[in-house]
């Protein structure tokens, strides 16, 4: 049985605000040397005295070095192409990122494991509140924080959950939900925000609406809707199992032998592969730590792997370095016991699972 929990599909909570300063310009007119006051101020204001803080110049940091804070969802490729005063204050644990001159004057986000949008918001408000005090923000009294993008007017905050759906997606039940959440005010996008596709199952849920309601209605209805998506892929999930048969356990494990003992993986196969023991994890298949392998899927990414081993390493290498660590990895987290292997078998062969299954499965999309 699936136990019911949100924490079984809940992978990560955002909260993110936009704002700007009225005394400048948004960033698209700003002149380089009021970019440059506006990074000096939010710096002023913050490192040293809220969160743990480090400051990352755009213009001054190594392409490689980009691209790893990028691939870990810290930084937007918008704000690594503006490279002449923009800048990313990040915290040493990696949930907290404030970016500078991207879209607007900041982009303030907060980052948590596992589902907790009210933390995560209380945790932004405090660090909102400390930037508030540098200068006003542009505002109107209609339209709320004034924004480059006007999607964001009102509230200018994003509060998202990011959600492992891997039984709605193959049961086909998932898009029906679409039509529901939009006239909601919310959305669904792949893992890497607008215009990403669905990497592994991953989705964001999130409020597209932020004009004409307050965050607290906001935070409501995404907590609404992340619970009745999580029941509706619990119970997914139920029916993948019952209906997988033989062939989604043979497809499981087959995943699972080839990333423990492949000796060198692309990062499309990496991907496709873990995500199957994932899938293997949270059906009860094989046991781990699903937070632990969410964390190898930003791992192992090229730039990030680059950063690991110290130094750039070649595709061909950075294939064999990422055999060798999921290897390591896996064979620590003992997903799949002598006991666990040997229960399985007898299940299929006593025929207690798969009655009268045949080896072919049931015709569920892989």
């Amino acid at each position: 049985m699936i136990e019911y929990s949100i924490e079984n599909v809940a992978v990560s909570t955002r909260v993110r605000l936009a704002r700007n300063f009225s005394a400048y310009p948004f960033p698209n007119m700003l002149k380089e040397e009021s970019a440059s006051e506006i990074v000096a101020a939010v710096k002023e204001a913050l490192l040293g005295k809220v969160e743990d803080l480090s400051a990352y110049d755009m213009n001054s940091l190594p392409p490689e070095e980009a691209e790893f804070l990028r691939e870990r969802n810290l930084v937007s490729r918008a704000l690594i192409q503006n490279k002449r005063a923009s800048a990313a204050l990040i915290s040493n644990d990696e949930s907290v990122s404030i970016m500078l001159n991207e879209e607007d004057h900041i982009r303030e986000q907060v980052f948590m494991l596992g589902y907790d949008l009210r933390r995560a918001f209380e945790r932004l408000v405090s660090i909102d509140e400390a930037i508030s005090q540098i200068m006003p923000y542009a505002t109107d009294e209609e339209f709320g924080y004034l924004t480059a993008c006007p999607t964001n007017l009102g509230t200018g905050m994003r509060a998202s959950v990011m959600l492992f759906l891997p039984g709605l997606v193959r049961l086909d039940k998932l898009r029906p939900f679409f039509p529901k959440l939009k006239s909601l005010g919310l959305t669904v996008r792949g893992a890497f925000g607008e215009g990403s596709g669905a990497e592994g199952y991953l989705f964001q849920l999130s409020n597209e609406v932020t004009l004409g309601v307050g965050e607290e209605e906001i935070l409501a209805c995404v907590e609404n809707e992340v619970e009745l998506l999580t029941a509706e892929e619990l119970k997914a999930r139920e029916e993948l199992l019952e209906k997988g048969g033989i062939a989604l356990w043979d497809k499981i494990l087959r995943a699972y032998g080839t990333l423990l003992n492949c000796l060198s993986i692309g990062m499309d196969e990496f991907l496709k592969l873990l995500t199957e023991v994932k899938i293997g994890v949270c059906l009860g298949i094989l046991e781990g730590s699903m937070e632990r392998l969410d964390a190898l899927l930003v791992d192992l990414r090229p730039a990030n792997i680059d950063h690991l081993n110290g130094a750039p390493l070649t595709e061909r290498e950075q294939e064999i370095f990422r055999a060798e660590q999921i290897h390591a990895e896996l064979h620590c987290m003992g997903l799949l016991s002598e006991d666990k292997r040997k229960s399985l078998f007898r299940n299929i062969k006593e025929d207690v699972i798969f009655k009268g299954e045949s080896y072919a499965g049931s015709g569920i999309s892989r």
